[in-house]
């Protein structure tokens, strides 16, 4: 019996590591395709910001509902990447577009951005959560597996649809100080040195 269980843990947590190598390499995926698309290296890391406050949803989910988090909860934490981030996509390029093409200054275009682009991001969020709920309440075939997938997809949706409409612009504003600073500091290093001021008592 003891080395049945032992041989149960060891898949575990084969498979944990497993999903883990593949969750890292989706982000690092993510993060490249953000970086060619934005041609920028720092506003990708405030897009990716929301990804954490998914992940802490889905557990919470897992957590109330007593569902262990298991290899079906997985797979649905891999799905919340795709939705989260397309959600804060959303934001960010409308903040980047107000400022460049309506000369706004970074309060506005994140009040703005905030404003018009709640409306489909909550609609995101609802047509996945209600699509989700018949599996997550446990309708159909195979309840046991398919049940933490959706609670995990419901719980992360539900988190990060409120939280990121206060974290991603806290974050974005972050990352566009410290652009600007080195930006400053890239000026300052560039200028040419100021001619010494001649002695006019000579």
């Amino acid at each position: 019996m003891t080395q049945v269980n032992l041989g149960d843990t060891e898949t575990q947590q084969e498979l944990f590591a497993s999903f883990g190598l593949a969750m890292s390499i989706g982000i690092l995926c993510i993060f490249a395709v953000l970086v060619l698309l934005f041609r920028d290296v720092m506003q990708p890391f405030t897009i990716l910001s929301a990804l954490p406050l998914s992940i802490g949803g889905a557990f919470i989910a897992l957590l109330l509902t007593g569902k262990s988090f298991s290899m079906p909860s997985l797979i649905g934490i891999l799905m919340l990447m795709g939705v989260v981030t397309k959600n804060s996509i959303l934001l960010v390029d409308y903040v980047i577009i107000a400022r460049r093409d309506l000369a706004l200054s970074r309060t506005d275009a994140l009040l703005d951005a905030c404003h018009k682009r709640a409306r489909p991001i909550i609609m995101t969020t609802l047509a996945m959560g209600f699509g989700m709920l018949p599996i997550a309440l446990g309708f159909g075939a195979d309840p046991s597996f398919r049940s933490p997938m959706a609670i995990a997809v419901i719980g992360g949706l539900i988190t990060s649809t409120l939280l990121s409409l206060v974290v991603v612009p806290a974050v974005f504003t972050f990352v566009d100080d410290i652009e600007n600073g080195f930006m400053r500091l890239r000026r300052k290093r560039d200028a040419p040195p100021q001619p010494a001021a001649q002695d006019t008592n000579a």
